[in-house]
């Protein structure tokens, strides 16, 4: 009986949020707050020891409560108000409740060497939901996905032709797009499903699918 209390409570936390940055990990995470552009209202600290970000791959894990969504990435080395955020892939649809992964997204080449935030836009359907995450760009690529990065059984995602959704966040441009499809094919290994085509800014990347959480 204890047991069963115990999953139902955590059950109901997770239920209570909207969605999770978790990595890179988020500046901040408030429920109530999380439809306030442009990072949910949390405050944005980038120094030293902000995880680093490999422009040519990196992945992002998302920790999602809602049955569909439709999510925007941006990123930008202006760390101070008004952000200049800029598209580095297309919209991408997600059916489906639990962890979510993108193991190889890229930004510009010339952020590396410079401090910068990666923005998350879930549109959601409670609206427009923000998350921020304070990072280091570097040069290269991290190839090495890692346990943090996965998926929940029977979670599916599309690449859109989508270039931006509709918000009031500052953007600066956007990236090239073009749809490939994702669903669940494996639960013991990192498949992925390769987007390419999607422009020089964007390049090769693709959604990890079918991980068990």
């Amino acid at each position: 009986m204890l047991r069963k209390i115990l999953i139902t409570l955590g059950a109901a936390s997770i239920s209570s949020a909207h969605f999770i940055l978790q990595w890179p990990p988020t500046a901040g995470f408030d429920d109530e707050a999380e439809s306030k552009s442009p990072c949910g209202d949390a405050t944005i600290t980038v120094n030293s020891s902000s995880p680093e970000v490999q422009v040519s791959q990196f992945a992002v894990s998302i920790k999602n409560t809602h049955p569909t969504g439709q999510w925007q990435f941006r990123a930008t080395t202006d760390t101070q108000e008004p952000y200049n955020f800029t598209d580095i892939v297309p919209v991408v649809n997600s059916t489906g409740i639990g962890d979510f992964c993108l193991p190889n997204l890229r930004a510009p080449d010339d952020f590396a060497g410079k401090a910068g935030i990666l923005q998350v836009i879930d549109n959601s359907p409670d609206g427009l939901l923000y998350q921020c995450a304070p990072v280091n760009f570097v040069t290269g690529s991290n190839s090495t996905v890692g346990s943090a990065c996965m998926n929940a059984t029977g979670f599916t995602a599309s690449w859109t032709t989508e270039e931006s959704l509709s918000t009031n966040a500052t953007t600066s441009g956007t990236a090239s797009s073009s749809a490939a499809t994702a669903t669940k094919t494996s639960s013991s290994s990192a498949d992925a499903v390769t987007a390419a085509g999607l422009g020089s800014l964007v390049g090769a990347f693709g959604l990890l699918v079918g991980l068990l959480v």
